[in-house]
């Protein structure tokens, strides 16, 4: 059951992940392509841009909001399972939880609401500052569980590497108050690394897969730690996971620079990088057979004094007459 929650919750991050890259993307490379500044399209450009626009984001919120609920679900379930085995702990963990859920189903909710009425408009700038608040909520909860006392397994190495992920959602959501592009595509990133790390957790934690001489040792259902037999197999355990965490990194760079690159392609190139000039070519070379002559002549009425200046090759000859 467990680890079907995180393949739920990491299969989700990785689905909103995708569908802001790709969306970001369309945008970026849609507003760029020189088709669309042609004057026979712009019309029609201007007036499908705001349908896929309103689509993208609507599909966006959809998501959010329904892996919200999920988690929220998964926590309410958690919360009294810790409340049957007395965890005083896991049940501060899941009111941890439950909040950060609940600010992303608010920032969905009114998304939605904002799309498809037209009376209710909230503005993008506090939807997406609700939207880095959970950011950074998320961000000082992963914080905390790695100074935790009572949990000094080899999970906090992966609730630690969990950071980084969260981190760029955090600054990417910020910097799309600016209304870039390339912010949505940083975030879209982020969730799929997001997503992808949860995936590993659940594999590490819950199968096969946990380190030699670690085992998991669970108070109640939504408090778990991985203890090892001594340090070596504890430090074992932290480097696996740094080299898992550098794996995922590596494939989600990978991936993301090959995707880019076939959308570029068919969707097309910037209008600026398309006028592309040799380094030189706007230096123009005159060749000239006859050697080029310069003169400088001064009319003097009165000493009848004129000075020639001739080049030649390297050779400067002066003549008073």
């Amino acid at each position: 059951m467990a680890l079907f929650a995180y393949t739920v919750g990491g299969g989700g991050a990785i689905l909103i992940g995708l569908w802001e890259s790709v969306t970001s993307i369309s945008e970026s490379t849609r507003g760029e392509n020189p088709l669309y500044h042609s004057s026979q399209l712009v019309e029609n450009a201007s007036r499908s841009k705001p349908r896929l626009t309103l689509f993208s984001s609507a599909t966006t919120y959809l998501l959010i909001s329904f892996l919200s609920v999920l988690v929220i679900v998964n926590s309410l379930i958690s919360l009294f399972d810790a409340v049957n085995y007395k965890d005083s702990m896991g049940l501060a963990l899941q009111l941890q939880v439950i909040p950060i859920a609940s600010l992303f189903l608010l920032f969905s909710g009114l998304g939605i609401l904002s799309n498809t009425t037209d009376s209710f408009h909230f503005p993008k700038t506090i939807l997406n500052l609700i939207y880095a608040f959970a950011f950074g909520e998320e961000f000082f909860v992963f914080y905390t569980k790695i100074n935790d006392p009572s949990g000094s397994g080899v999970e906090s190495r992966y609730y630690d590497l969990m950071l980084v992920p969260i981190a760029v959602c955090l600054f990417s959501t910020l910097l799309e108050m600016r209304s870039t592009y390339y912010a949505k595509l940083g975030r879209g990133i982020g969730f799929i690394s997001q997503g992808m790390w949860i995936l590993q957790m659940g594999f590490s934690f819950f199968t096969s897969m946990i380190s030699d001489g670690c085992w998991l040792s669970r108070r109640s259902r939504g408090n778990l730690s991985i203890k090892c037999k001594g340090h070596s197999e504890y430090h074992r355990g932290s480097a696996i996971a740094t080299l898992e965490f550098n794996c995922h990194l590596a494939v989600v760079v990978s991936f993301g620079v090959g995707f880019y690159s076939v959308l570029r392609k068919v969707h097309g190139m910037e209008r600026e990088a398309l006028k592309y000039t040799p380094i030189g070519a706007d230096k123009t070379v005159v060749h000239d057979d006859n050697h080029h002559q310069f003169s400088l002549e001064s009319d003097d009425d009165e000493n009848g004094i004129g000075v020639e200046m001739t080049l030649k090759g390297n050779v400067w000859a002066t003549a008073n007459n």
